[in-house]
């Protein structure tokens, strides 16, 4: 087993590039297995990296995963155990003196966890605390005994309505908004509501979300990839798809396309959007990425396809990821269809999220935490313009993540190899791109708001000294 005073270590020879998903998999085994006990403790990230022969990164990666998955706990100064249920983590309760964080990541300052977007504390901690407490109080006992439904979640869909009454997002009834367990969950179910035939397919940006294509796959669905150009997607190649693919959906980002930090320009929204409704083709607009009460550089698909036209949010991006709550406005005429995929699905969004979400809405505190939230987002963004400024950057002070196109002599997975070895975890462009498409020699830099701006920074100069240092390669 894995821990300090035992001699087995798992043999990662033949683990590949993907060495952090082979460790885990090695932990995962023994905790199944029972080699590794309920309780036990794990080695520090740094010894088990010395013992097994890879990057302190790749183990703290590896802990990350399987922490996801409930299989491990880690506290902070407290280290990283095997969660007391087999794959269920058991909560910690944490005091003023001893807070308790669930990233193993956070334990070692060394790393700088730079591979998703996590949202900073900026008081929404507090105001979600206190809205539970609020709820426990208030909620009478035979309404925690009751399957949600359209009339439980009603004032979180009224103050989502709220939220986006001046929003471009086309005209639509309070009935109009279906919710789901998050914006993934959101993209899922209107893929399944609109989708036909035993083989269909969709279309993605070149590089996107791979949320796009993992929903894909729950549907059996073919994905392709639209290139962009300086304006967005490229209508031609869109057109090119939909007659030689069959394409019946195009999932993409309007307004902040990830990972690239880009949005399409008006006129190009309205040039898919004419194209789309000749064919008969579904626009799903993801806009999650977007900072909550930022202005919209235009007007979402869904304002300029009606019919055809769906708009997808969610507050993980701007509030909290633990906040599973999504969004989904069904284009016209399809309300119905969405809710009975709703239902089908999973009966709906439990009202412990939905009221709770509705009460964070309502507080006054809100607009303090939203700008709280942009300013350590901006902040983080000068730091990394100012240190990377000459290289190739795309980036925006309400976007939380980078694109980094790296200058000759580096490649994407040499990169973040070399970046993981020095203590930076970074995504490559492959993590965004379909497995057939061109090789892109970029990365994405995503801000971690549980990452101090003083690590942050050094992180950046960290990458800094490894883009001034290529690795020398012989022409042959």
């Amino acid at each position: 087993m894995i821990v300090s005073d035992t001699k087995w270590t798992p043999d990662l020879s033949n683990a590949g590039r993907s060495k952090y998903k082979a460790l885990a998999a090695a932990i995962r085994e023994g905790i199944v297995s029972g080699q590794l006990s309920s309780g036990e403790q794990l080695p520090p990230v740094r010894e088990l990296a010395f013992r097994v022969g890879v990057t302190p990164g790749t183990v703290a990666r590896a802990y990350s995963v399987l922490t996801d998955e409930g299989r491990l706990n880690a506290g902070v100064g407290r280290g990283t155990f095997v969660a007391k249920a087999r794959g269920i983590a058991q909560p910690v309760l944490a005091t003023p003196d001893a807070p308790v964080m669930l990233d193993p990541v956070l334990d070692h300052p060394e790393q700088a966890h730079l591979l998703s977007p996590k949202m900073p504390e900026a008081g929404q901690g507090a105001l979600i605390r206190d809205a539970m407490t609020r709820l426990a109080q208030n909620m009478l006992p035979d309404q925690l005994l009751r399957y949600p439904s359209r009339d439980t979640d009603i004032a979180a869909r009224a103050s989502f309505a709220a939220s986006v009454a001046d929003a471009p997002v086309g005209p639509f009834e309070l009935e109009d908004v279906v919710l789901a367990n998050g914006g993934q969950s959101a993209i899922v179910m209107i893929l399944q509501t609109v989708l036909t035939g035993t083989a269909p397919v969709i279309a993605v940006d070149e590089l996107s979300y791979g949320g796009f294509r993992s929903a894909a796959m729950l549907c059996r669905a073919k994905v392709v990839g639209v290139p962009w150009d300086n304006a967005g997607p490229v209508p031609a190649a869109l057109e090119h798809m939909i007659k030689t693919e069959g394409v019946q959906v195009f999932c993409t980002s309007a307004e902040v396309c990830n990972p690239i930090v880009r949005s399409a320009t008006p006129e190009r929204r309205q040039e898919i959007a004419r194209m789309a409704e000749r064919y008969g083709v579904h626009i799903v607009d993801d806009d999650c990425y977007r900072l909550m009460r930022t202005p919209h550089a235009g007007p979402s698909y869904r304002a300029l396809l009606p019919d055809l036209g769906w708009y997808v949010t969610s507050p993980s991006k701007s509030i909290t990821a633990a906040l599973r709550i999504g969004f989904a406005i069904a284009a016209r005429g399809w309300t119905s269809h969405l809710v009975r995929t709703s239902t089908f699905q999973s009966f709906g969004v439990t009202r412990l999220i939905t009221d709770l979400y509705a009460d964070i809405m309502a507080q006054p505190q809100m607009d303090a935490v939203m700008d709280g939230v942009q300013a350590r987002i901006a902040q983080d963004v000068r730091a990394a313009v100012n240190i990377l400024g000459r290289y190739q950057l795309t980036w925006s002070e309400t976007v939380p993540f980078i694109w980094l196109e790296l200058p000759l002599g580096w490649r994407a997975g040499e990169f973040c190899q070399a970046a993981e070895a020095s203590g930076v975890l970074l995504k490559s462009a492959d993590d965004f791109a379909l497995r057939d498409s061109r090789s892109i020699h970029a990365v994405r830099i995503a801000l971690n708001g549980q990452v101090s701006h003083e690590r942050f920074a050094q992180a950046m100069r960290t990458l800094r000294d490894l883009l001034d240092h290529p690795p020398e390669r012989i022409s042959v």
